[in-house]
């Protein structure tokens, strides 16, 4: 039998995206209530010299950008995420559900773009804990801080990416 677009299936993938969105702000809610906001004032060192939790504000997007602007970066970045998802919604809706490497790859963006709306929306900024550095010279040079929903919208983005470049060739060949 084959399967239909917009089935109860697709339905699965949004799903995913709630998981995605729970998982993010439960671990923002225990990031808020056990670690000092701060420039890492205060931290939980997991790995000495390579990766702790801290509990930062990041007003920009991705690695910071646009975060020293006075907060019209703000409504950019939700009006972007909200037109995304929309899309992705719609493009899970119209996808097969079958293809499961695309509607999931669709279902972590959403997930991540939402997550990081609810904190811009009601906090003004993004709040990032996991953050992993090493130590040169006695320097500590950082990556910069990031968070569940981070990891999804990365995730589902690398995806994309595969999809488009090993299953449409062999799809094509």
């Amino acid at each position: 039998m084959l399967e239909q677009k917009g089935s109860l299936k697709s339905l699965w993938y949004l799903v995913l995206s709630l998981l995605v969105i729970g998982l993010d702000y439960a671990s923002k809610l225990w990031i808020i209530n056990n670690i000092k906001a701060g420039f890492y004032e205060e931290y939980i060192s997991v790995v000495d010299n390579f990766f702790r939790i801290v509990h930062v504000h990041n007003k920009g997007a991705a690695f910071s950008f646009l975060a020293d602007h006075d907060g019209w970066q703000q409504w950019l970045f939700a009006s972007i995420a909200i037109a995304i998802s929309a899309l992705l919604v719609v493009l899970i809706y119209k996808t097969k559900p079958g293809l499961w490497f695309r509607n999931t790859s669709f279902a972590l963006l959403i997930g991540g773009a939402l997550g990081n709306l609810y904190d811009r929306l009601v906090y003004s900024y993004v709040i990032d804990f996991l953050d992993f550095y090493v130590v040169i010279d006695g320097i500590e040079r950082h990556y910069p801080a990031f968070n569940v929903a981070d990891i999804a919208v990365c995730m589902g983005a690398a995806g994309i990416l595969i999809e488009e470049i090993f299953f449409k060739k062999k799809a094509a060949s």
